[in-house]
């Protein structure tokens, strides 16, 4: 029988039916341009008005615009921001995704690190963790080899919920198919849970790293330190070219003269007018 709550259901879902309007995109677009330098270009909208609506139930509300009106208020803004965040960012990443990188690390870089000091890696858009834990993995493999050699990693995102997981660093079990199995031994335990089997990375491989939020957009870093690697993979993708060379420019002051900086394969910084000299595909070295 359909009964009455059913049909209050129904009208519930009806409720949401409605699009995101044209005014209401634009307002969300301009303004995650201008704080955060990410690009929503139209035909974004849909994506956005699809990734929006959990939200907008999760807080009882009516209308895209009554959840616009709520986020731009100035008490909306403080307490949603983050949330808004998690929405609209997209976290996509993978264990020694472009592996290329990390061969570079491991055989180019890290033989002609002279031992003084901690040696000092940035993956600045860490997302999940993925990408800190595999260049942990590397550096941990190489202090293996070179016990005086020592190190540090910071990861950071604009998304407090990607730190969070990237914090307990907990994956599904899948995610580490392509490690090879002496690593996986070496640095993740195993759930016991056969129906839903995940892996927690073993406290070594975090010891070393140091999580924090940082807007690329922001005039400066809260960073107090350079660093001798610098990854910055599949973050430019979301910014217009301008954009992409300030940020690239930002980054830059703080890396060390000689340091190397990672991009994806996707990106390129061809034209662009930043302290870098191109040594390999994706890869750069400071001038």
């Amino acid at each position: 029988m359909f009964g009455v709550g059913n049909i209050g259901k129904e009208k519930e879902l009806d409720a949401f039916k409605a699009e995101l309007s044209e005014k209401d995109f634009q307002a969300f677009s301009d303004f995650i341009y201008n704080e955060y330098g990410i690009k929503m270009p139209p035909v974004k909208r849909v994506m956005l008005q699809g990734r929006l609506l959990k939200r907008i139930r999760e807080l009882n509300m009516k209308s895209y615009t009554e959840y616009k009106e709520y986020f731009f208020s100035k008490e909306g803004q403080a307490k949603e921001i983050y949330n808004f965040l998690n929405v609209v960012t997209t976290n996509k990443t993978d264990f020694f995704r472009e592996p290329v990188h990390f061969d570079f690390l491991r055989n180019e870089v890290l033989p002609k690190h002279n031992g003084n000091g901690f040696f000092k890696v940035w993956s600045a858009g860490c997302s999940s963790g993925e990408e800190p834990y595999t260049i942990s993995i590397v550096l941990n493999e190489y202090k293996r080899e070179s016990p005086s050699f020592n190190f540090s990693i910071h990861g950071s995102d604009i998304s407090n919920k990607v730190l969070t997981s990237a914090a307990k660093g907990v994956y599904a079990e899948n995610k580490i198919a392509i490690i090879p199995l002496e690593l996986k031994k070496r640095y993740f335990l195993k759930s016991k849970d056969r129906l839903n089997p995940t892996v927690r990375v073993k406290p070594e491989l975090q010891r070393n790293i140091a999580l924090k939020h940082v807007n690329l957009m922001d005039s400066h870093y809260d960073m107090n330190e350079t660093f001798d690697v610098i990854f910055c993979r599949n973050v430019l993708i979301y910014f217009d070219r301008a954009t992409q060379e300030r940020v690239i420019g930002k980054l830059c002051n703080y890396l060390k003269p000689g340091g190397i900086f990672f991009i994806g394969h996707s990106e390129s910084l061809s034209g662009m007018n930043v302290p870098l000299d191109h040594i390999r595909p994706t890869i750069f070295r400071k001038i």
